[in-house]
């Protein structure tokens, strides 16, 4: 193993409050509602505390038969969602990403979504970054769209 150590960033601005982007980035059981074409299957593996999404969830999201989960590690409503990849195995090793939200002084809410991984096979990490990367900001522009759509989405 490497033990390189590799990250990423995404940011992205929405008119949503953030209660209405939190609701829908850690609830597992419906990203399939939203984080469609890569997301076609999400459920609970297990449930946390506070129920259904917070620390000790596992949520199980993709398509069969490539399903991810992901435990909640820490759960700040509104404002802050962590998670570390629990399965499958995978090259990037120890993934854990994070959701903060931040009101935006002009109105509406700032979401950075970080993630960072050890690579477990050399020569992988640029790769895995650039797909794990691609998909988190596949992942946040569909939120934003998702979040804004709903009723008192937009602001």
């Amino acid at each position: 193993m490497s033990g390189r150590q590799f990250s990423f960033e995404i940011n992205r601005t929405s008119s949503a409050p953030a209660e209405t982007l939190f609701r829908l980035v850690t609830d597992g059981a419906n990203w399939s509602t939203w984080a469609k074409p890569i997301v076609l299957q999400s459920s609970w593996a297990r449930q946390g505390d506070p129920a259904p999404g917070g620390v000790g969830a596992i949520r199980k999201v993709g398509m069969w038969p490539f399903l991810v989960q992901e435990e909640t590690v820490e759960y700040e409503q509104d404002r802050r969602h962590a998670y570390k990849l629990v399965g499958p195995a995978s090259p990037a090793k120890d993934y854990r990403g994070e959701v903060v939200l931040t009101p935006n002084p002009a109105g509406g809410t700032d979401i950075r979504w970080t993630g960072s991984f050890v690579e477990g096979i050399r020569g992988t990490g640029p790769v895995m970054r650039a797909a794990l990367g691609g998909a988190v900001r596949f992942f946040a522009g569909r939120l934003v769209r998702a979040a804004e759509r709903e009723p008192g989405g937009a602001r």
